[in-house]
């Protein structure tokens, strides 16, 4: 399981709907909402 970038839910990555790649990275997310927060501040939720 993964977690999600935003709120740390758990997130399977297999049937995982909302997922981005930043800077060679894939993010997953628990749902649409924590995915758009994510694409607004990119930065503030990657991991360093």
């Amino acid at each position: 399981m993964a977690k999600c970038a935003t709120c740390n839910e758990s997130v399977d990555p297999a049937t995982a709907e909302h997922k981005v790649e930043y800077r060679g990275t894939i993010y997953y997310f628990c749902c649409r909402h924590c995915l758009a927060a994510f694409e607004q501040e990119p930065a503030r939720f990657a991991e360093a």
